[in-house]
């Protein structure tokens, strides 16, 4: 039966992105939300004192990375439920409302596909576009998933459902996470996860705008051979 009385928690990693904070926080509904955690990973631009100024509550996170920075946060999430949101300008606001009435419905996970129903991402390039198209189909025919995006950051997530997945500290316990750093993200060990379990997910449609001020974060390379190590170690050695 759907719950219609989740908590919910906004998940917000920062590292120097002051220009995108302020053009898109202020166009988020906090209503909507029992908590606000920014999870900062050493910004010097600003950032951590115009988070503060706005009452949210900020971590700084004690290693390097994003999967370290999710791990570190969700520790002190007391929401039911958590939507992973980056301040870049990449993820709109407009889609949390949607994201939490979907995951009422009772979805354990539900995705913003920048790929399914007229969706578009305005940042991806033909290289970033053909790697997520490759990684979604090995994860689709590996773990019988059902996606349209498996990398997209923007999605929300039922907690007990995370725990379950085991996604919460795996970064601590997976091998090659010293030489892979960005190994064992949510998103892809979420999507590999959940089908492998039959969790109920749901893609919706989410357009991806440009980034807004900053720089991107991630080694595009870097990145890819930490989601390829993800599919293998899920594939021939990880067991739920």
């Amino acid at each position: 039966m759907p719950d219609q009385k989740l908590t919910f928690c906004l998940l917000v990693p920062t590292l120097n992105e002051i220009d995108g904070l302020r053009a898109v926080m202020p166009h988020v509904d906090r209503k909507l939300f029992k908590e606000i955690i920014v999870i900062d990973g050493g910004s010097t631009d600003g950032t951590v004192e115009y988070c503060k100024e706005q009452g949210y509550t900020v971590l700084k996170q004690p290693k390097k990375g994003l999967p370290d920075a999710e791990d570190y946060a969700f520790k002190h999430v007391t929401a039911e439920a958590l939507i992973l949101f980056t301040p870049d300008g990449n993820s709109k606001p407009e889609l949390l409302p949607v994201l939490i009435d979907k995951l009422h419905e009772g979805y354990d996970m539900v995705i913003a596909s920048r790929y399914f129903g007229g969706a578009k991402s305005e940042d991806d390039d033909a290289f970033t576009g053909f790697g997520n198209w490759m990684f979604t189909k090995m994860i689709n025919v590996l773990f019988g998933g059902h996606y349209t995006d498996t990398l997209v950051g923007l999605r929300a997530y039922r907690c007990d459902a995370m725990r379950r997945m085991r996604l919460p500290g795996m970064a601590e316990a997976t091998p090659f996470r010293t030489r892979y750093p960005l190994m064992n993200s949510w998103e892809t060990g979420a999507s590999i996860r959940a089908a492998r379990m039959k969790l109920k997910v749901l893609d919706i449609p989410g357009d991806e705008p440009d980034r807004i001020g900053g720089t991107r974060k991630l080694s595009i390379i870097r990145n890819g051979f930490g989601t390829l190590f993800q599919i293998l170690y899920d594939f021939f050695f990880f067991r739920l």
